[in-house]
C-alpha cells in the first residue's frame, strides 16, 4: 500500500480566491492527503480553524498526521461535505474550499480499483463502508443502463458498442478486475490513439459508484448555506459535467431573474438582485508551470463567488 501523498492542485489560486486571515473559520469539503488545508491553517495563523470533511478513510488518516501540528484548530469528519450543514451552523463560515477531483493514491493505488494502469478489483468506492461498487454495477446492468453512464458520465460516443460487449463478456465471465474491463472495452474498440479506450469507462463508472453528481449539487447548496455574508466559496472540478453544474450554480446566484406569467421563457425574465459575485468571470485552469509538475492537473478548473 502506497503512502497516501497528494499534490494539490491550483494552490495558490484557492488561496487567491479565499483569502484566508486569522481568527476565521474554514471549511475543506475534500480534504485528500490535505494539502490544500495545510495551506489554509498557515494562512489563517495562528487562530484561524478549519473543519474538513472526507469519505475516504486513508484520507482522512494521513491528513491527521499532517495537520497535528496545528492541535484543535482543526476538526476531521469522516462524510461526505453534501452533509456539512449537519457539522457547521448556518451563515458561520469564511470560506468553503470543495476540491471534487480523485485523489492521485486513489489512483496509484490498485487495490481500491479506480485506474486500469495495474491489475485490481473493480472497487472504485470513495467511502468503503458503501455496498456497490464498480463490480456490481458492470455485471448486474442491462446494456442500456451502462451505455447511459459511459455516455452520460463519461462522454463516451461509442458507449453502445462498448455496454454490448461487457454484457457478452460477463455471460461468459464475470468482470471482476480492473484488467478484464480494459481488455474488454479495448477489444471492442481497438486503440487508435494515446489515450485508452477504456479511459471514459472508468471515469464513469466511478462517478456512478459513488454518486459524484448528486454529491456536487448537494454539497454546493451545503456549502452556500455555511457561509456568511462577505465568505468565499472556491471549487476545483476536472469533470465537463461538475464544471456545468458549478457554473450554472454560480449564474444563478450572480445573474438571478425572476418569472412573469407561469412559463419561463427568456422575454419573460425579469433581473433580480443578485445573492453572490462571481470572483472570475471564466474558470481558472492550471498554468504551464503547474502542468509541467503535475500533468494531472491539465483538466482542473476553478470557479470562484463571493456571497453578498
Amino acid at each position: 500500500m502506497t503512502e497516501f501523498i497528494h499534490e494539490p492542485v491550483l494552490l495558490e489560486e484557492a488561496l487567491s480566491a479565499l483569502q484566508p486571515v486569522a481568527g476565521r473559520l474554514y471549511v475543506d469539503g475534500t480534504i485528500g492527503g490535505g494539502g490544500h488545508a495545510e495551506a489554509i491553517l498557515e494562512a489563517s495563523g495562528p487562530d484561524g480553524r478549519l473543519v474538513a470533511f472526507d469519505r475516504d478513510d486513508r484520507a482522512i488518516d494521513a491528513t491527521v498526521m499532517r495537520l497535528a501540528r496545528f492541535g484543535d484548530r482543526v476538526e476531521l469528519h469522516r462524510e461526505p461535505f453534501s452533509g456539512l450543514t449537519k457539522r457547521l451552523l448556518k451563515a458561520s463560515c469564511d470560506g468553503v474550499l470543495l476540491d471534487l477531483g480523485v485523489s492521485s493514491p486513489q489512483l496509484d493505488e490498485a487495490e481500491r480499483g479506480f485506474s486500469f494502469q495495474a491489475e485490481g478489483p473493480l472497487d472504485m468506492r470513495m467511502d468503503q463502508r458503501q455496498p456497490m461498487t464498480a463490480e456490481q454495477l458492470v455485471n448486474e446492468l442491462e446494456a442500456e443502463e451502462l451505455a447511459k453512464i459511459f455516455w452520460e458520465l463519461g462522454g463516451e460516443r461509442r458507449s453502445r458498442r462498448i455496454a454490448r460487449a461487457i454484457v457478452e463478456q460477463r455471460g461468459m465471465q464475470r468482470l471482476e478486475t480492473t484488467t478484464q474491463l480494459a481488455n474488454t472495452v479495448e477489444r471492442a474498440c481497438p486503440r487508435r490513439a494515446r489515450t485508452h479506450p477504456a479511459t471514459g469507462v472508468f471515469q464513469a463508472l466511478r462517478m456512478a459508484v459513488n454518486d459524484e453528481l448528486t454529491q456536487v449539487r448537494a454539497g454546493l447548496e451545503a456549502a452556500w448555506s455555511v457561509l456568511k455574508p462577505g465568505g468565499r466559496l472556491a471549487v476545483i472540478s476536472f469533470h465537463s459535467g461538475e464544471d456545468r453544474l458549478v457554473k450554472q450554480f454560480s449564474r444563478r446566484l450572480a445573474k438571478p431573474y425572476t418569472v412573469r406569467g407561469e412559463v419561463d421563457v427568456p422575454e419573460l425574465r425579469e433581473p433580480c438582485e443578485p445573492s453572490a459575485r462571481e470572483l472570475n468571470r471564466r474558470s481558472i485552469k492550471p498554468g504551464a508551470a503547474e502542468l509541467e509538475r503535475n500533468p494531472r492537473s491539465r483538466s482542473a478548473q476553478l470557479r470562484a463567488l463571493e456571497k453578498l
